[in-house]
């Protein structure tokens, strides 16, 4: 009888874990207490929502965390330049070895560019091209929240294009 005691404690103690593990109950009844060195609900640790994207920044991101990095490679000059955006609308534009140009968009600009990067139809965007490739073209990398799409200047979608038409200087940065 002692061993089917401690058998039902053992279970019920494993239950408690899962449970808790699980975000829920144990099913082991009310007053049932934890295993010894079990977790209790008091400092069980709080586990991510399965719903939460885990590249989605914090609620209140930091000013100097990056919002979207383009990147323009190819052309007839065979250009390499970035433009990296941050939150607070700050960016910064690097072209071959020249000085880096810095700028800040307005508040205005920034939010169109948020809401152009967060437009679900952005999101729907093929991570790479999906038309014949334009020789001596512009192929473009743009990286949000840990995605990178990838597009040259073939047919590019509309969400891309509004993003692209929100960035500072009104586009990609293509000059050499």
């Amino acid at each position: 009888m002692v061993r089917g005691v401690r058998d039902t404690g053992t279970w019920c103690g494993a239950l408690l874990l899962a449970g808790a593990l699980a975000g829920g109950v144990s099913g082991c009844g009310p007053g049932t207490p934890p295993a010894p060195g079990g977790p209790s609900s008091a400092s069980a640790p709080a586990l991510p929502s399965p719903t939460t994207d885990p590249g989605t920044p914090a609620a209140d991101p930091q000013p100097g965390e990056v919002l979207v990095e383009v990147v323009v490679s190819g052309g007839l000059a065979g250009v390499h330049n970035q433009l990296v955006v941050h939150y607070d609308g700050s960016w910064t534009s690097r072209s071959g070895s020249k000085p880096p140009r810095t700028g800040r968009q307005t508040p205005a600009e920034a939010a169109e560019l948020r809401a152009a990067l967060e437009d679900p139809a952005f999101a729907l965007v093929p991570e790479r091209p999906t038309g014949s490739p334009i020789a001596d073209g512009f192929q473009y990398s743009v990286t949000y929240r840990h995605r990178l799409v990838v597009a040259d200047d073939g047919a590019r979608p509309p969400a891309l294009e509004r993003v692209f038409a929100a960035l500072p200087g009104g586009g990609p940065p293509t000059s050499r």
